[in-house]
């Protein structure tokens, strides 16, 4: 009867076809349930029903393009003559086998490059949007240990810091964001929230392993109406999902590195009938290039899926992850120039233990509609132990009390996203997608005098005299609510012209409720007085953002793309109240808005061509930011406060060539493979208008002019080598581009926290051998071993220069079965 009636909706159409097709697995003749039909030029997904039909209306008569993609079936593509007597088609996909060594081979030949999100993926919306998806498996790259600059290389415009060798925390921005534990972007493992607080503490200190990453999702400000109201966009971590075609599939992954590094990945997933699962295990250490940097980690994560139904299932998500890393502490500019390896931080300690739980369901109302229920939340805590002041050449004694700054966080969220495609007549069709969200935080910070001595112990006392680092204390309890409802719609126009307009309401409530204590010390460092201020503050605030995106595609391999988003960003937990000696918080801070738009041209050349070049703007009200300056009694510090209205031009640019390709147009794919690939971002940066007048003009800080990366893949057979080249331009560290260095006539020569970060350059290598079971893989970062630093730290892990590391190498030997 489905079929019946499928063929007599075909015959009514006038002056289009459908196109009617049924796809079975080879081999054993059943059925495949839920592939996915694309039909190159028509917007159109569909897929499978039990029966293994499918129907694509609204063709017009001639060759058309198809791919079928299907969980557990090698991809195919090919090219089919519709007319309107064209009857079932029939289809047949080859099931995954065991061995994978022949998709190893075949694969780069199929894509290089990156990847790009789809119009419409899951329960999203990423039309008319610059996006990149990074596969961690097409990389020839160190994954063992994060390493991000290898990872995101594709990706122009990125500016990365590197504090700490294991790549414990992920710390990117770009467009003039502030890289610090990427708090500018919405960060999700699996599309649910891992950050502290989304809203009121944004920072991750947690990041997935790379070696467990599927895919990695990246969706610039344009993102903020479906994910948040921030400007950096989304981050998002695909997660590895069970293997469907197994019981049992057993992945072990050991590297060894320079300074002492080693890691131990394993994992194991497989379907049992109805019931799926994937879980892994890490453990990871190492000593660090400078002395006092030693580390260890471990993460662990479980994923069990149960399908009911073909078109219901439901899947539950637990992840856990602990680390302690001694913090070398910051140099001045004259310790980085003497010996950049150098620490004078022996009892820095910091520990973190993150926990996420996730539910969610996935509802197949219908062929054309689905609905996405996530619940999650968070069980979490920070320590950070240790001696910070800004004269960081000071010597640190053993006997004198250290600072201690704990976080608490219970955090719990919802999230439910409906989406459907729909007609509006016989050319014409659209996409809606609404949302929701509920979100409630509750969050301690603490912050006082820690113990004497060298050890890791995390545990609050009493000030005592004598003490000349730390002059007060604080504890806060940050109560957060945030409710949001969000919708975006494809409207189609034809065949090549689409809009995507999108809107968000947002309500968010934060609260301060807590004390901070001031302790004054005589010159000799007896406290003569203690002061303590209650301070309770609510801010409930309600607001509706928008936005626009366009999409012309003029042939199916050339996209013209363009959007505009309102963007908006709360004061955070820590600009309302911090006790450091290094930086001080104007407590009128004022939340942040402003826009970010994109318009750009991507697309792919025959087969040897891939290339995304892009115009950006982002408009910056309000902006937070920190102006170097000096106390009464001359000591240097950071003030934070609404620096004022920030424009922030640029070009990104990206193209990754196949080189054999070029040098033998029309050969067929062979055992040897060569591609290049290359980005440039350039970038303009000014504050325009501020109550400083001195600052306007300024460069923004954290915005280099030139953000170059380039490099070159190639292989042959089994055998894949990689190198890259990473630089960047001089960028300034605070709104006021003092310079610093050892020459400058300052009233401390250790001051470290305000001045230039000088351009660099690093070169790192890769190469690669799989074999059926076995793979071994190799590194050298930073090649050249070049001396340099990304970041001018104001607390922990500083405060001062953070070097990165130099030279390193690393071995990997990965079995799986």
């Amino acid at each position: 009867m489905l079929l019946v009636s499928v063929l007599a909706s075909f015959s009514a159409a006038a002056q289009q076809v459908s196109l009617l097709g049924r796809v079975r697995e080879a081999g054993s003749n059943r059925p495949v349930v839920g592939c996915e039909i694309y039909v190159r030029g028509s917007r159109q997904i569909a897929r499978t029903d039990s029966a293994g039909l499918f129907r694509v209306p609204n063709l017009a008569p001639g060759r058309q393009q198809l791919q079928l993609a299907s969980i557990g079936h090698e991809p195919l593509k090919l090219a089919v003559d519709l007319t309107a007597e064209t009857g079932v088609l029939d289809f047949t996909l080859t099931a995954r086998q065991r061995t994978l060594g022949e998709v190893v081979v075949a694969a780069p030949q199929s894509r290089f490059g990156p990847q790009r999100l789809r119009e419409v993926e899951g329960t999203a919306i990423f039309a008319a949007k610059k996006t990149e998806v990074i596969v961690p498996d097409n990389l020839v790259a160190n994954l063992a240990t994060n390493n991000a600059r290898q990872v995101y290389s594709r990706v122009a415009g990125l500016n990365i810091w590197e504090s700490d060798q294991g790549g414990l925390q992920l710390s990117i921005g770009g467009r003039g964001l502030d890289p610090n534990r990427t708090s500018n972007f919405n960060v999700r493992q699996n599309n649910y929230d891992i950050s502290a607080d989304a809203l009121g503490y944004p920072e991750s200190y947690y990041t997935p392993p790379v070696e467990a990453v599927k895919r990695i999702q990246l969706v610039r400000g344009a993102a903020s109406l479906q994910y948040g109201t921030q400007f950096g966009g989304l981050l998002n971590f695909e997660l590895r999902t069970p293997e469907p075609d197994k019981t049992v599939a057993v992945v072990s992954r050991q590297t060894a590195g320079s300074f002492g590094f080693f890691s131990s990945f394993n994992s194991v997933s497989g379907t049992v009938k109805k019931l799926s699962y994937y879980a892994f295990g890490q453990y990871k250490r190492g000593d660090g290039w400078r002395p006092n940097a030693g580390f260890d980690s471990k993460t662990a994560y479980a994923d069990l899926r149960y399908q009911f139904t073909e078109n219901f299932k439901v899947g539950a998500q637990v992840t856990h992850m602990d680390y302690l890393a001694q913090q070398p502490g910051g140099l001045s500019d004259r310790q980085f120039a003497e010996n950049p390896r150098q620490s004078n931080r022996a009892r820095n300690w910091f520990e973190v233990d993150w926990n996420l739980f996730n539910l969610s369901a996935d509802w197949k109302l219908s062929p054309r509609s689905n609905l996405n229920l996530t619940t999650f939340g968070l069980l979490a805590s920070r320590q950070a132990l240790g001696f910070r002041t800004n004269f960081v050449e000071r010597p640190d004694a053993d006997t004198q009390q250290r600072e201690l700054i704990t976080g608490d966080f219970r955090n719990i969220g919802a999230e439910a996203r409906y989406l459907t495609r729909y007609d509006l007549g016989e050319a014409k069709s659209g996409v809606l997608l609404v949302g929701t969200r509920l979100y409630r935080g509750y969050n301690h910070s603490r912050q006082g005098f820690g113990p004497a001595g060298r050890k890791a112990d995390f545990r609050f006392e009493e000030p005592e005299s004598g003490v000349n680092g730390l002059s007060g204390s604080s504890d806060y309890r940050f109560p957060n609510y945030n409710g949001a409802v969000f919708a975006e719609n494809i409207f189609y126009f034809g065949e090549k012209f689409s809009l995507t307009p999108g809107v968000r309401v947002e309500y968010i409530r934060t609260r301060a409720d807590g004390s901070y204590q001031t302790v004054a010390r005589d010159l000799a460092g007896n406290i003569t007085d203690v002061r303590t201020t209650t301070e309770v503050r609510t801010s409930p605030r309600a607001f509706v953002i928008g936005g626009l995106g366009a999409s012309f595609k003029p042939v199916e391999q050339r996209e013209f793309y363009a959007n505009v988003s309102q963007n908006y960003r709360s004061i955070t937990f820590s600009d309302m109240q911090v006790v450091n000696n290094s930086l001080v918080i104007n407590p009128n801070l004022q939340d942040e808005r402003g826009y970010s738009a994109d318009l750009g041209l991507r697309g792919e050349q025959g087969q040897w061509l891939t290339y995304d070049m892009s115009l950006f703007a982002l408009f910056y009200n309000n902006r937070i930011g920190e102006v170097g300056t000096y106390s009464a009694n001359n000591v240097p510090f950071r003030y934070r406060d609404n620096i004022g209205r920030a424009l922030i031009l640029g070009v990104e640019s990206y193209a990754e060539a196949d080189l054999l390709r070029v040098l033998r147009p029309g050969a067929g794919p062979g055992r040897w493979r060569w591609s290049t690939f290359g980005n440039v971002s350039l970038i303009r940066s000014r504050y325009t208008q501020s109550k400083n007048q001195e600052i306007i003009g300024n460069q923004v800080e954290f915005v280099p002019d030139v953000n170059l990366k380039a490099g070159m893949q190639g292989g042959f057979g089994p055998l894949k080598a990689s190198v890259q080249l990473t630089y960047l331009s001089d960028q300034v560290s605070e709104a006021t581009n003092a310079r610093n260095s050892p020459q400058d006539a300052r009233p401390d020569p250790s001051l470290a926290v305000i001045g230039l970060i000088p351009a660099y350059q690093v070169l790192d290598a890769s190469v690669s051998w799989e074999r059926r079971w076995l793979k071994l893989e190799g590194s050298v970062n930073n090649l050249a071993n070049t001396l340099y630093f990304t970041r001018r730290a104001t607390g922990y892990p500083g405060p001062g220069i953070l070097p990165s590391d130099g030279r390193s190498f690393y071995l990997t030997v990965a079995v799986k079965w």
